[in-house]
């Protein structure tokens, strides 16, 4: 029989999905109220794999991945998901979001994002919320799953990740 351990910490990052650089910059202020500093901020790239979000953020839309510079219990993705909603509804205008935001977490071995929609290979975590693999560390690199966003299967946010990845790895070695 196995014993129960506690999780490990894991690395929260959230994709922020906008149209203006001030949506971002409203964004983020309130990202790091709730959960801290940031310390990688990625490279802003174009979001073209779907018309979904035009009707009513606009175009051309924009997404950048940033993490958080403190790790924190991977269980928190819930209440992440949840606040990134509430953000969502506080800069919204004229009950359109300027922003979408997408709460996951990394650790050496997987990228995961929560969902408020079922889908067959989600898992069920509470409060509405679902937690969705994303990807597995493998030969080098966060490889995607059939199921993983177009943007996040073709390869834009590696470099992100990766970056994510190393100072995750660097930041693990201090807890041990």
């Amino acid at each position: 029989m196995a014993d129960v351990r506690q999780a490990a910490p894991v690395k929260y990052f959230a994709a922020v999905l906008y149209k203006g650089r001030d949506d971002f910059a409203r964004a983020l202020q309130c990202l790091t109220e709730r959960w801290g500093a940031i310390d990688i901020s990625g490279t802003e790239r174009e979001f073209d794999v779907t018309g979904y979000y035009g009707p009513e953020m606009g175009a051309p839309l924009f997404r950048t991945l940033v993490s958080f510079e403190k790790l924190y219990d991977p269980m928190l993705i819930v209440d992440m998901k949840l606040e990134c909603n509430e953000i969502e509804r506080q800069l919204s205008v004229d009950s359109k979001r300027t922003v979408n935001l997408d709460a996951g977490y990394l650790d050496h071995n997987k990228v995961v994002l929560a969902s408020a929609k079922e889908a067959g290979q989600k898992v069920y975590l509470g409060k509405g919320i679902y937690a969705d693999l994303a990807g597995r560390y493998k030969e080098g690199k966060y490889r995607p799953f059939e199921w993983s966003f177009p943007d996040f299967r073709d390869g834009r946010y590696d470099k992100d990740l990766l970056d994510m990845r190393a100072a995750y790895m660097a930041q693990k070695r201090q807890y041990c």
